[in-house]
C-alpha cells in the first residue's frame, strides 16, 4: 500500500507542491486558483474543495473525512508538505516504473474485479497518459485493453520504447501474480 500511496504522491506532485506554495506565496493566489477551476472540471471537486478549506487555514484531520483512497493520500501529503516541506515530493521526478507497474497492475486487477473506484483512477490516469505523449500516451491507450484480460506483451508494447516495453511487462508479471499464478 505505501507503494500505491507514493504513486499517488508522485502522480499529483505538481498540485501538491502548488498547494503548498500558495499557502506560503498569496502572490500564487490567481495561478492555483487556475490550477483549482481545472482540476474541478476534472471531476475532482471533493478534493478542490479540502484544498481550499487548507488554503483557508484549516490543518485537522476531519478535512479527510469523506475523501477516497486518492484524495485522502493527496490531501495528507499537503498537510504533511506544510508540516515538513522536505516530505513534499518532487515534481520534477521522472515517473519510477518500479513503482509504477506494481500499483497500476493493482489498480488494473481491482478494476478488472469491478472495483468502481479503481476503474475511475485508471480511467482520469489514462487521461493524463494521453495527453503526455511518447510511451506514456500508448500505456494509456492500452488500459483498457489490460482490464478487459489482454495479456500479450508484444500486441500491449507495440509502438513503446525499451521503457515503456519494460512498463508493461512488469505489469504483465504483476498481475500474473495477483491472479496467483
Amino acid at each position: 500500500m505505501i507503494e500505491r500511496e507514493e504513486q499517488i504522491r508522485q502522480a499529483h506532485a505538481g498540485m501538491i507542491v502548488q498547494i503548498v506554495r500558495r499557502i506560503h506565496d498569496p502572490q500564487l493566489a490567481e495561478p492555483t486558483e487556475a490550477l483549482l477551476q481545472q482540476a474541478e472540471q476534472n471531476g475532482w471537486q471533493h478534493i478542490v474543495a479540502v484544498m481550499r478549506r487548507i488554503i483557508a487555514g484549516e490543518r485537522g484531520e476531519d478535512l479527510l473525512q469523506g475523501l477516497d483512497e486518492e484524495d485522502s493520500v493527496i490531501a495528507r501529503a499537503i498537510l504533511e508538505g506544510l508540516r515538513d516541506p522536505s516530505s513534499l515530493p518532487d515534481p520534477d521526478r521522472p515517473p519510477d516504473a518500479s513503482l509504477a507497474a506494481p500499483g497500476l497492475a493493482q489498480m488494473i486487477h481491482e478494476a478488472a474485479r469491478g472495483n468502481a473506484q479503481a476503474l475511475q483512477l485508471l480511467g482520469q490516469m489514462a487521461e493524463q497518459m494521453t495527453a503526455a505523449g511518447g510511451d506514456m500516451r500508448l500505456l494509456g491507450g492500452i488500459l483498457r485493453r489490460l482490464i478487459d484480460g489482454e495479456r500479450d506483451p508484444a500486441r500491449l508494447a507495440r509502438g513503446m520504447g525499451v521503457q515503456g516495453r519494460q512498463l508493461v511487462d512488469g505489469i504483465l508479471e504483476e498481475l500474473h501474480r495477483l491472479a496467483g499464478h
